[in-house]
């Protein structure tokens, strides 16, 4: 009976080759056809997300799309399989500089600023806010972790006294998933314009520092 040789994710992001009767890896030309995947899905996920065409991804690895769906199962597989190179890195970043910051309200402000600043630069953080791919599990994971994130930010500036005081968990997400929704399917304004409109965030939830005195 032939061996079913598949790729899994191991915890660290690695792929690991391997199939249900421990058979041999996957030859080497095969093993060069989901390196060159794996590199052309970070370059094209982080240009244009993941819902990117697949043929683009194809194009830039120099295979066909039918050879992403055998190696690695399709778009699924592929985000499972290049999230942390993607965008997981960049998001843990963003919230472990924010927990470093000691004032909460710097921190908030801190955070809410980063946040935007990502999902200006890296396109595919809005489709994890968004939960677009909620068959993969590692995305999933990444939007828990933020909106548990979320949560804690606002019950921490609640307790300072530093946020208005009807601002909730649920309008934080809403704010992070409306900003998503426009970038993803609206267009990206002019940075500048962007910019701007992040002070008026957060000059519209956080209360002035004038009034804390």
């Amino acid at each position: 009976m032939t061996a079913r040789i598949k790729l899994v994710v191991d915890p660290g992001g690695a792929c690991v080759m391997t199939d249900s009767r421990s058979a041999p890896a996957l030859r080497a030309d095969a093993r060069r056809n989901v390196d060159r995947i794996r590199r052309a899905a970070v370059q094209v996920f982080r240009e244009q997300g993941f819902s990117a065409p697949l043929e683009e991804v194809a194009a830039v690895a120099n295979v066909s799309k039918a050879t992403i769906f055998n190696r690695l199962g399709g778009r699924v597989g592929l985000i499972d399989a290049v999230i942390d190179d993607v965008v997981a890195e960049e998001l843990r970043t963003v919230i472990e500089d924010a927990r470093s910051v000691v004032e909460v309200r710097e921190r908030i402000c801190s955070y809410i600023g980063a946040l935007r600043d990502l999902q200006y630069r890296l396109p595919a953080v809005n489709d994890v806010l968004l939960q677009e791919y909620r068959d993969s599990e590692p995305l999933l994971a990444l939007c828990h972790a933020g909106t548990a994130f979320h949560d804690s930010l606002v019950a921490q500036g609640h307790a300072e006294g530093v946020l208005v005081h009807d601002f909730t968990a649920a309008d934080f997400q809403a704010l992070a998933r409306d900003n998503a929704l426009a970038l993803k399917y609206g267009g990206r304004p002019p940075r500048a314009d962007y910019d701007r409109r992040t002070a008026f965030v957060v000059g519209g939830i956080c209360i002035s520092t004038g009034a804390l005195v």
